[in-house]
């Protein structure tokens, strides 16, 4: 059996991905039921960007399956500098069931991936943030009792790694995925490509647009997330006034259904991509969703392990 890695949304297909929801649901109710790092097998978890969920997450996680996380600074390891990706792949797979990597460039998951004998899974990088969609899909089924059909508008930067996960997991969900950016952060076409792709498939639909009230209009979820990532500090002036308008506020989520939902990945800034009124009212679901990252990640890891 071939190994499987999860390094973008697509790497799960559409039955799959719901198997990952149906196994999480399962473990959020019974969080110490499923063992399949029992030994305890080992995880290592790399991290070259900053963290607190993913680490927080991952390592309760793998601890919870039974295993043992090992926490390795990526920027003390020197991947692809001190040593070659190749050469660490080579060392890391002999010694954990799993390897999970938060860092800058796809590529380098992408080049450990096809070098490792045992699942890469992507913590985050500059392109995606997969493990993030899938909390997020079980968040909004939680709270709306479906995916299918329902429609998720995202606000802001539409270039970077959260609208590109919309773009693909939401199709996959069957989701009516709307992003909504300002001319110069739009998303890759290419990513666009596949989501329609997708969404043909899926029953789903993906459209992309500079009218926040366009992506807005009726939807029964609203994501943000900040408008400036990490390495892009130097960028925050300049980004402030081509965003303003994607600011999620009251007046903008009330252009969604009454009872639409909130996301954020957090970390938040309130008064920027978000307002406190919103992220901390009644619609807002962020922590459910922070929580959910446990739920979600575990379940991949496990469904990962028994697939390859």
């Amino acid at each position: 059996m071939n190994v499987r890695h999860f390094l973008r949304d697509d790497d799960l297909a559409p039955d799959e991905l719901l198997e990952v929801l149906d196994l999480a649901d399962a473990m959020k109710a019974d969080r110490h039921r499923h063992r399949p790092l029992t030994g305890p097998r080992s995880v290592a978890l790399i991290f070259d960007k900053q963290t607190l969920r993913t680490q927080l997450s991952f390592a309760v996680g793998v601890s919870e399956l039974g295993g043992q996380p090992v926490v390795i600074d990526g920027r003390l390891a020197g991947i692809g500098v001190r040593e070659s990706i190749a050469d660490i792949t080579r060392v890391l797979s002999r010694q954990v069931a799993a390897i999970v990597w938060r860092t800058y460039a796809q590529e380098q998951l992408a080049e450990m991936a096809a070098l490792s004998p045992v699942p890469v899974v992507n913590a985050l990088t500059d392109s995606f943030h997969p493990c993030q969609i899938l909390a997020d899909l079980q968040t909004i089924r939680e709270h709306k009792k479906r995916l299918a059909g329902l429609t998720l508008a995202y606000l802001g930067d539409a270039a970077n790694n959260m609208s590109h996960s919309y773009l693909l997991g939401g199709a996959a969900a069957g989701l009516h995925v709307r992003v909504a950016g300002p001319d110069g952060y739009r998303p890759d076409p290419a990513i666009v490509a596949a989501a329609r792709q997708i969404a043909a498939r899926t029953g789903a639909s993906v459209t992309v647009t500079d009218d926040p009230a366009t992506a807005l209009d009726g939807a029964d979820v609203v994501a943000t997330d900040t408008w400036v990532s990490m390495g892009q500090e130097d960028q925050a002036a300049e980004r402030e006034a081509p965003f303003r308008r994607y600011a999620l506020d009251a007046a903008a989520l009330g252009k969604a259904a009454p009872d639409a939902i909130v996301l954020h990945c957090l970390p938040a800034y309130r008064g920027k991509e978000i307002s406190a009124e919103v992220i901390d009212g009644p619609q807002s679901v962020v922590w459910d969703e922070a929580e959910n990252r446990l739920h979600a990640q575990k379940a991949l890891l496990t469904w990962l392990l028994e697939h390859g």
